[in-house]
């Protein structure tokens, strides 16, 4: 039997180390995790939100509608028209039926335009429709 000192005096001294099964595992993973990566959706414009006490995290898939200071109102980063945001939300709910909808209004918008966009949400068929405030960090 040939020891492993001897049988690399006779090679030179010199080991390979194969790093190809190295590179598959860290390509399988790369692949794994940019499959099961979720993605934030995002309303489009910066809204200064109004802060609240009882603000409370949502942690499910939600539908943004945006209204902004000047009286404009965004869905999935495009402005639309308030009379549109009905079909725009009934599409959504379709793709997605277990998603609650948030309106993300700016602190100086129009209290009459965010309600006619609630009441749009609704009239889409959206069960569950909120209305985002940053939370105040006051604890009770």
């Amino acid at each position: 039997m040939i020891s492993v000192r001897q049988h690399l005096r006779h090679k030179g001294g010199t080991s390979e180390i194969n790093i190809s099964p190295l590179i598959d595992l860290v390509f399988l993973l790369l692949i794994f995790f940019m499959v099961t990566t979720s993605f934030v959706r995002e309303t489009g414009i910066d809204v200064d939100r109004p802060t609240a006490s009882t603000a409370i995290a949502s942690k499910n898939s939600n539908i943004l509608v945006a209204v902004s200071h000047d009286g404009e109102v965004f869905f999935d980063g495009q402005r639309v028209d308030v009379r549109t945001v009905r079909s725009h939300i009934g599409r959504a709910i379709a793709e997605n039926p277990g998603a609650e909808v948030i309106v993300v209004a700016d602190k100086d918008s129009r209290t009459g335009l965010v309600v006619q966009a609630m009441d749009q949400c609704r009239l889409a068929g959206a069960d569950r429709v909120s209305l985002a405030a940053a939370d105040s960090g006051v604890k009770h």
